[in-house]
């Protein structure tokens, strides 16, 4: 039940107000006194913290290089926050190291009857009691900016400072390992598939076989689709550092344009990475296990990578990538950030790389780009239906309130466990 006594016309108009950047001190008749705080934003409480573990059987067991044994489930760890007018807001994350607990024995409690509009307030809260949880933070912060961003009536890109903009390139993230299935007979058939489909660029799994298998894999991948596709191979940690320059020469004469994460991250401090960068002949691509600005910061200072990968739902949240992707661009350092999960990180993710410049000033060909997981995901174009059409290789940021997209609680119920 709403708490103002004006109607929520009355208090989006007065987000927009506020958002616009003033005004707050002005009379105004759903800034009475007794509906406002003490930072002058309208009233609106938080009455609700609710966790979701969903859990999918997948039809076929998958997996990456070091998926060993395959992969028989999918999951994700969904979050809903409620508010005393009705409005709510979604987050997303891996429902792995403890961030269910997290989230229901640290932040719920901390966030029930708080104000989701003092967002600075509420983020440096979530990060003090639980010892750098990024992933309970990640799905949190997400919910947050979901949620002021409806009150407010503002998508999220535009609580930001406003998108760079409309479209953003996405590439597919594509050809997993699959029980019964041989790279060789899938692979390149699912590549061509991808790109009858619209995607201009891909990415391809490597490093459960031997650098010379792979290498063939890699080639017949670049003869079904063509010199035009831009390709790229995810190693998942499955390399030495000879076995990985190996493979990194071998993708280069076939013109791919990087190489992600061919080294263990040994958690996650990316022991080897700066040597293995200056020997490579590609771009190395690695950050996707970063906790926080600090873990990323050192990667950065060490030259870890030519390209910076945090991940919203692990690094913390929107607002932590973007300061990671504006602290890597000062040692030019690209961001494509990683994204591997379901309609609502898919969202926060297209946001964040709206925000995201090019690397120049002139025509640009290195723009940010999304990464779709093609892997089965029943909370992919599921969970909110039809949200991310892709059209001609880029998909539309939301221009909706929030996140931009309507999530579908009974898909929520039926994978919930």
């Amino acid at each position: 039940m709403p708490i103002f006594r004006s109607d929520r016309r009355d208090f989006l108009k007065t987000g927009r107000i506020i958002a616009a950047g003033g005004l707050v001190g002005l009379p105004y008749p759903a800034l009475a006194a007794d509906t406002t705080v003490r930072s002058g934003v309208p009233k609106l409480k938080i009455t609700a913290v609710k966790t979701y573990l969903l859990r999918h059987k997948l039809s076929r067991p998958m997996g990456v290089s070091v998926s060993v044994p395959f992969d028989k489930i999918r999951q994700a760890l969904v979050v809903k926050i409620e508010t005393d007018a009705g409005l709510v807001g979604w987050g997303e994350t891996a429902p792995i190291s403890g961030a269910r607990g997290t989230i229901e024995d640290h932040l719920r409690p901390l966030l029930i009857g708080q104000n989701p509009l003092e967002y600075r307030r509420l983020w440096r809260l979530m990060w003090g009691p639980n010892f750098g949880n990024a992933m309970a933070v990640g799905a949190m912060d997400m919910a947050l900016n979901d949620l002021r961003g409806k009150a407010l009536n503002l998508p999220v890109a535009e609580l930001f400072g406003g998108r760079l903009r409309d479209r953003v390139p996405a590439y597919a993230s594509a050809m997993n390992y699959l029980e019964g299935l041989e790279p060789e007979d899938h692979f390149p058939k699912e590549a061509a598939e991808m790109v009858k489909q619209g995607f201009k660029a891909l990415k391809m799994r490597i490093g459960r076989y031997a650098v010379a298998r792979e290498a063939k894999v890699a080639a017949a991948i670049r003869a079904a689709v063509g010199p035009n596709i831009r390709l790229m191979a995810d190693g998942n940690g499955a390399y030495t550092m000879a076995t990985a320059l190996e493979m990194g020469h071998e993708l280069h004469k076939l013109g791919f344009e990087a190489f992600e994460e061919p080294l263990p991250e040994v958690a996650p401090k990316y022991a080897g990475y700066e040597e293995l960068r200056q020997k490579l002949p590609l771009p190395l691509a690695a950050g996707e296990a970063v906790e926080s600005r600090a873990s990323a910061k050192d990667l950065i200072d060490r030259r870890t990578m030519d390209i910076i990968q945090p991940d919203v739902s692990l690094c913390g949240g929107i607002a932590e990538a973007l300061f990671i992707a504006e602290t890597a661009a000062l040692s030019s350092i690209r961001c494509l950030p990683h994204c591997w999960g379901g309609d609502i990180l898919i969202a926060a993710t297209v946001h964040l790389l709206a925000l995201l410049p090019d690397p120049h000033w002139g025509f640009p060909t290195d723009t940010p780009m999304l990464e779709l997981d093609q892997s089965e995901n029943p909370w992919r174009n599921g969970l909110a239906k039809g949200a991310f059409p892709l059209l001609d290789g880029s998909v539309s940021v939301p221009t909706k309130p929030g996140l931009g997209i309507e999530v579908d609680e009974a898909v929520v119920m039926k994978y919930a466990v």
